[in-house]
């Protein structure tokens, strides 16, 4: 009895300090700037914020690399006739950090135009969020081809523009992920290749052996993973994403 009258006494003070709290949270203001612009209170970018939240995943995974890495390594694993090695949770923490090293130098470009000058407020929430978007555009229209951005562009109404940094992110966004899906086929094709000849000839000899009931999978696997280990294929691999993207490229 005594634990639940202090309880009780708990709950009644905790509600009335957070209601005193409550009615001393400024109201959501909106102040317009001497250039024009307007200005949210903190708390309704806060709110803005923690809403957006729920979009950063689909940020991060169609307006990165993360998109072409993550296709090659399905593919390659489909190459290798495994179907649950590497696993998913594998493939998906190598290809995050893939596309945090990729992504790095992009990153310090948003931080030093976006970021800290927002943090010593000396750009407001618009001005820096329209400065963030300068990087990420220039390196979306780098690996995107111009004939993607043509369809996208004049799907969405838009005949002509004097350059593709005129185009809305709307066109860029979806034109970027078809070049990055493209660019990921053509890799894990020339990936897919070796290990569809290995499989080809040991079906062939199987076959003049008359071990029709043996599966060349099976056969095959050991030499694929032999191959792969011998000519340091993981290297190779993320040696060629990385090229991809201009990374190393001097």
């Amino acid at each position: 009895m005594l634990w639940l009258m202090l309880l009780a006494s708990l709950s009644l003070f905790t509600g009335h300090a957070f209601a005193e709290q409550e009615l001393s949270l400024p109201a959501v203001t909106l102040s317009t700037n001497p250039d024009g612009s307007q200005e949210y209170s903190v708390t309704l970018q806060v709110l803005i914020f923690m809403t957006a939240l729920g979009f950063i995943p689909a940020a991060i995974i169609m307006m990165t690399s993360f998109t072409r890495i993550v296709v090659i390594m399905a593919i390659l694993r489909q190459a290798f006739g495994l179907q649950q090695t590497p696993s998913n949770q594998v493939i998906i923490g190598l290809t995050l950090f893939l596309t945090m090293f990729i992504m790095t130098p992009v990153y310090h470009q948003i931080n030093d135009t976006a970021i800290q000058p927002y943090i010593a407020e000396q750009k407001t929430s618009m001005e820096a969020l329209d400065a963030a978007k300068v990087p990420i555009r220039a390196f979306m229209l780098e690996q995107t081809r111009l004939k993607d951005l043509d369809t996208l562009a004049q799907m969405a109404g838009i005949t002509q523009v004097d350059k593709p940094t005129d185009l809305p992110m709307t066109v860029i966004i979806p034109a970027f992920i078809i070049s990055e899906l493209k660019t990921a086929f053509q890799i894990g094709f020339m990936l897919f290749i070796p290990f569809l000849i290995i499989d080809l000839v040991v079906a062939s000899i199987l076959m003049a052996m008359g071990m029709m009931m043996l599966s060349p999978m099976i056969v095959s696997l050991p030499f694929k993973l032999m191959l792969f280990v011998l000519v340091d294929g993981w290297n190779l691999v993320i040696g060629t994403i990385a090229t991809s993207y201009g990374m190393g490229v001097t």
